[in-house]
């Protein structure tokens, strides 16, 4: 039986209906491989856009937004609202079935509160999979944002690529990161062909990795070594490479499990 696929989306694409054209094309071939594909995206651009029309100013911490309280509606809203059914309808044009969702649908993922500093923000752990096996079995592509809830019903904002690491536990999936760069840099500014966990942390307290790309790296670790496989970072430019990455070429940057 042939992996599943998650590709987590963010950043520029977002905002590029031709860069989702072409992505949407290439999980549409995907599908006819016979590959079942899942979509996981945040949308820091649309949700800052919105905060900022509703007088809110929005902070981070080492990358990771702070989810105040009375930011959660708007956040929400945005998320598992505006962006995801934007993308299911475009997705949908491309003769795709596509299924928006949020985390926690169907007791996908559960979540427990991060620190209190970062506010209404979960860490997503995987539960249940069989409602996301069902709609991928069905040649349906589920669209999910990282928007999920706690034990007690309360809507968290969780980390994108920590929503992704989860959703690709919890079906046992290759997982890749399209980003807004063609994938990691080492120390001498060229974007690495694979990365080990001890370069990493020597490149982060070097400050080569920094900003959002520390949580990215950090998350795509995570997933290396809870999937015992590697974890590919690349550019959404070129969509059309993760047929080729399917394949067993290089593509991006690999992220190895530590053992």
């Amino acid at each position: 039986m042939i992996t599943p696929l998650v590709i987590k989306i963010g950043g520029a694409i977002m905002e590029s209906a031709k860069a989702l054209s072409k992505l949407f094309a290439v999980v549409k071939t995907l599908q006819e491989k016979q590959y079942q594909v899942v979509i996981v995206h945040g949308g820091g651009g649309v949700v800052d856009e919105l905060l900022s029309q509703a007088g809110f100013t929005s902070k981070k911490v080492d990358g990771l937004r702070v989810s105040e309280p009375e930011h959660m509606p708007i956040i929400t809203g945005a998320l598992a609202g505006t962006v995801n059914k934007a993308l299911v309808a475009s997705a949908n044009t491309h003769g795709l079935s596509a299924v928006g969702l949020a985390l926690h649908d169907g007791n996908m993922i559960q979540c427990r509160a991060a620190q209190p500093s970062l506010g209404c923000v979960g860490l997503p752990m995987p539960d249940q999979s069989n409602f996301l096996d069902s709609v991928i079995n069905t040649d349906n592509l589920a669209i999910i944002s990282s928007i999920g809830s706690l034990g007690n019903g309360q809507l968290v904002n969780v980390n994108a690529d920590d929503a992704a690491v989860a959703i690709s536990q919890l079906i046992n999936a290759d997982l890749i990161f399209l980003t807004d760069v063609a994938g990691v840099k080492g120390a001498n500014g060229d974007y690495l062909s694979d990365l080990n966990f001890q370069q990493a942390q020597q490149l982060i307290n070097d400050g080569v990795i920094a900003g959002g790309m520390v949580a990215k790296v950090n998350a795509a670790f995570r997933a290396a070594n809870q999937l015992r496989r590697s974890i590919a970072v690349a550019s959404w430019k070129t969509p059309e490479q993760l047929i080729e990455l399917q394949q067993g070429k290089v593509f991006g940057t690999r992220i190895q499990p530590s053992f």
